[in-house]
């Protein structure tokens, strides 16, 4: 009997495929959608595409879990519940391969792959003679690139960093064809380095297929456009760290002096408020991507929503010790005003309050915004010139500066070019708090995961530096091994 996969089961569902064995036993479903007959309309074929979307921002990947984890395996939360099922064992770092942080995760990032698999499997056969050639093109731009920053965020957790061995680590199984029915499955790890290189050639793909921009803020938030894809890379290559390809790729939308912008495509810009990004509409230019949440039909779980997570139930409150901290970030920078306080314990406490709103947590998820593009393009100018470069400066003073305008850097602030990366490394643990990067920025460069409150550092060399694989690919995929 062949092995089954569990993953593909839900996919099953997601498709709504139906067997056609001629039997009593298996009579044709009368509410199920043969998976060709799934390309059969633009509306089914558009619907698929949203349906991509929805399982990027599925609670146990970017809607809420993928972010919490990324952030709390770093040092800048105290967890206060001791909730398993609420990520205590990742901030511990006493997860187990069934976990299910550790579970839940991995089918997660595997169910939007195989969206993105079927889609673009079924544009090949019929798609495009549905929906025509140039729109076809668009759909499967749009999965490829989806199917990249999934396959991305698997290795920021459950493989080593590309730095180790120049990729050669095992990474993670990549499968790159749509599964519709339960079958064999068994198929090794590729190495990071394949992984990266497919990721690379997807969001390649994706720069090409992918148009400039939508009718609407709206779309031009939530579905990815020509500058989503090349954002996303200014992303890959810095985890690779890879500084001249950032560094070209980031140009592509980037203006070369400030007030920086992107000339072509959607015109992305900083906000003059960092508030605006997290609050309603949601849709400025700053939002390179955002996951969309609506309170009647499409929001994540009280156990799953960043809102939950790090402000309303508090599972979590800000470290007294880390970037909160910091002196150098000052008390009028008007990023504090997205820090909440609360009396916890009859402690007085601060709390993450870039997801504030309350129960039903629709708060849009940022998945990257332009400060980011800006903060990894001045890094990378300074890490591959090895200097205290004049626009990497300016590129800190513009995102600093947006929220504090009396802080002003210059070439006299930074003694060597190590200090000028150092701050950039900062701002980052700033700006960016909250947003699922703080782990990821330490594991590219091989630093230790700090201690927080009773959990000691994580050496780079432990092996709890990076997740367990889940039980489940070990018990269905005989090929599979374990971190």
């Amino acid at each position: 009997m062949k092995r089954k996969i569990i993953y593909t089961l839900a996919l099953v569902a997601i498709f709504a495929t139906s067997c056609r064995k001629e039997s009593n036993l298996n009579p044709v479903s009368l509410n199920a959608v043969d998976i060709d007959a799934a390309f059969s309309t633009p509306e089914r074929i558009k619907a698929q595409i949203l349906g991509i979307y929805s399982g990027l921002k599925a609670g146990d990947f970017y809607g809420g879990r993928y972010i919490v984890y990324n952030e709390v395996r770093a040092d800048n939360y105290i967890n206060l519940t001791t909730n398993s099922v609420t990520a205590y064992q990742v901030w511990n770092f006493t997860s187990s391969n069934n976990s299910q942080e550790i579970t839940g995760l991995w089918a997660a990032a595997y169910s939007v792959i195989n969206r993105c698999n079927l889609l673009i499997d079924g544009m090949a056969k019929t798609g495009a003679a549905t929906v025509g050639t140039a729109l076809a093109a668009n759909y499967v731009a749009e999965a490829k690139m989806v199917r990249a920053i999934a396959y991305y965020s698997l290795l920021q957790l459950y493989a080593r960093p590309y730095y180790d061995g120049n990729g050669s680590k095992p990474g993670v199984p990549l499968r790159l064809t749509g599964n519709s029915v339960a079958g064999d499955y068994d198929l090794a790890r590729s190495t990071v380095a394949q992984v990266y290189t497919q990721i690379l050639s997807d969001l390649n793909d994706a720069e090409t297929g992918l148009p400039l921009n939508y009718a609407t803020a709206y779309d031009n938030t939530i579905r990815g456009h020509r500058n989503t894809a090349i954002a996303f890379k200014t992303r890959v290559y810095l985890s690779m760290q890879r500084y001249a390809d950032v560094i070209t790729e980031a140009n592509k939308i980037v203006s070369a002096n400030a007030p920086y912008t992107a000339s072509t495509g959607v015109a992305h810009a900083l906000q003059a408020n960092v508030a605006n990004v997290f609050k309603a509409p949601y849709t400025t230019t700053e939002s390179i991507l955002s996951s969309p949440m609506n309170a009647a039909t499409d929001v994540v779980g009280g156990q799953t929503a960043l809102g939950s997570y790090f402000f309303s139930i508090r599972e979590f409150k800000l470290n007294d010790a880390g970037i909160i901290a910091d002196a150098e970030w000052k008390a009028t920078d008007a990023r504090r005003g997205l820090i909440g306080t609360a009396t916890i314990s009859g402690v007085s406490s601060k709390l993450m309050g870039k997801f504030a709103t309350p129960s039903p947590y629709i708060d849009y998820v940022p998945v990257i915004r332009y400060a980011e593009v800006l903060l990894s393009l001045g890094e990378a100018i300074a890490r591959s010139t090895n200097s205290v470069d004049a626009r990497a400066i300016s590129l800190l003073n513009a995102v600093r500066q947006r929220s504090d305008a009396t802080t002003t850097f210059t070439a006299a602030n930074f003694v060597t070019p190590q200090a000028l990366i150092n701050a950039f490394l900062k701002e980052r643990n700033i700006e960016l708090l909250g947003e699922g990067l703080r782990s990821p920025d330490l594991l590219r460069l091989g630093l230790d995961l700090p201690a927080k409150g009773t959990v000691s550092a994580v050496p780079a060399s432990d092996r709890r530096y990076i997740f367990p694989i889940s039980q489940s690919e070990l018990l269905y995929n005989r090929l599979m091994t374990d971190n």
